[in-house]
């Protein structure tokens, strides 16, 4: 049976517990919460019941493992949102992805033994831990763990393909629009289609992430926003047109008009009271943005004194 005391592979101040993580205190987490979590249902509710499993919790800024260090252990989210980072001979940090609620952290390490990436917590977060010892041996004893595995398997693979997509050489503006479409879909997966996203990470993550310059993150934030698309409130996005959105992801090519033709007015003009947080992603005058639709473009002249 698995110990109850998680063998840690980062040595931080344990924080982990035995518990469901809700209100009711003493109550135990078992393979059947966590195999619940990854949306199977045991087969065997009593077995898998009787195995427990550890939960820890981490808040925001604590490390859940460290690039090089021991493997010991793999991590599916409970809830909560992680940064999967790693750092570059010169020092840089190049972000990977963010994991959230029944997505795995760890599982590319069981290899080497040492954990590639490292990953921190981006808000009050917990996971269950599967020791690497267990993770051998459950399948046999736990209906339906072995499932859970093989599509954490095929996730990590398909992040892979998301990253590449999110990274093709297309406008910025596009990348954060897929950037966006992505979060809407992790989300709606756990309920309704939201429309209103808080942003657990930083735009300088965003920027490492989708491989762009942090200003270039604000610009294409800008870019959305004036288009009609987004209301941006510091980490508060609020979705106004999601079909305006789609359509910036879809577009690889940005269309140039020729200066001399007519502007086509904007498809979504930005309402008065959205004005000053346009301003938060000011352009240099006499450069070009797109309006609500793509190949539309727009000359910013001075301000006005």
């Amino acid at each position: 049976m698995m110990s109850q005391v998680q063998l840690r592979d980062d040595r931080e101040p344990a924080e982990a517990i035995v518990s469901t993580g809700r209100a009711g205190v003493g109550a135990r987490s078992s393979m059947a919460d966590l195999l619940r979590l990854m949306g199977e249902n045991p087969d065997d509710l009593a077995v898998a019941a009787t195995v427990p499993v550890t939960l820890r919790r981490l808040h925001g800024g604590d490390s859940l493992f460290h690039q090089a260090a021991r493997a010991e252990s793999i991590y599916f989210v409970r809830d909560g949102t992680f940064k999967h980072y790693r750092i570059a001979e010169d020092g840089d940090e190049q972000v990977l992805g963010f994991a959230g609620r029944a997505e795995v952290l760890g599982f590319g390490a069981i290899d080497a033994g040492r954990h590639p990436t490292a990953a921190v917590a981006l808000e009050e977060s917990s996971v269950y831990v599967v020791t690497v010892q267990d993770l051998f041996t459950l399948g046999h004893r736990i209906p339906g763990f072995d499932r859970v595995v093989y599509l954490a398997i095929s996730a990590q693979l398909a992040h892979r393909n998301r990253l590449a997509d999110l990274r093709e050489p297309v406008p910025a503006d596009a990348r954060l629009a897929r950037f966006l479409l992505r979060m809407i879909q992790r989300l709606s997966a756990c309920g309704p289609s939201p429309r209103r996203l808080h942003l657990r990470m930083s735009r300088r993550d965003i920027a490492s992430y989708l491989g762009l310059a942090h200003e270039t993150v604000s610009r294409s934030f800008g870019i959305l926003v004036a288009a009609g698309c987004l209301r941006v409130h510091n980490r508060e996005v609020e979705i106004l047109d999601l079909e305006g959105l789609t359509a910036f992801a879809r577009s690889a090519q940005r269309q140039v008009a020729s200066l001399d033709q007519p502007l086509a007015p904007c498809a979504n003009p930005v309402p008065p009271a959205q004005t000053s947080v346009y301003r938060l992603f000011a352009h240099p005058a006499g450069s070009t943005i797109r309006t609500g639709k793509p190949g539309e473009i727009k000359r910013l002249e001075e301000p006005s004194p």
